[in-house]
């Protein structure tokens, strides 16, 4: 995905394990996980909520879940968001396996979810 690949690149997970999916007060997907962090003036999160839950809809075993950044402050500066739409893809064991910044693609969306299927 576009944007900042920081968590991917170096091998760390911002901060977040597996607990990350028992936190997120959501169902997570069977393979993986596109987790959203939007707030409620921000124009690109809106796109961006569409081209997920498009690729969510499309391949199976994969979930979209969006979370409310100024609700979630504390997710928030654990996992370093620092604007919104921020965009982590979980793999099945609830691992950031992949990070972006802004509204993505769907093409880069798809492309980055390999690396957690």
């Amino acid at each position: 995905m576009r944007g900042s690949d920081e968590a991917a690149r170096s091998g760390g997970d911002g901060g977040a394990g597996p607990g990350l999916a028992a936190e997120l007060g959501a169902e997570t997907g069977e393979r993986a996980t596109l987790v959203q962090f939007s707030s409620a003036f921000c124009a690109p999160c809106r796109a961006t909520r569409r081209v997920l839950g498009e690729v969510a809809a499309m391949v199976p075993g994969v979930t979209h879940v969006e979370i409310d950044a100024e609700a979630r402050l504390d997710l928030v500066r654990r996992l370093g968001v620092e604007r919104t739409p921020t965009v982590l893809v979980l793999d099945a064991d609830g691992r950031v396996v992949r990070r972006a910044v802004g509204q993505p693609r769907k093409a880069d969306v798809i492309a980055a979810l390999g690396a957690a299927l």
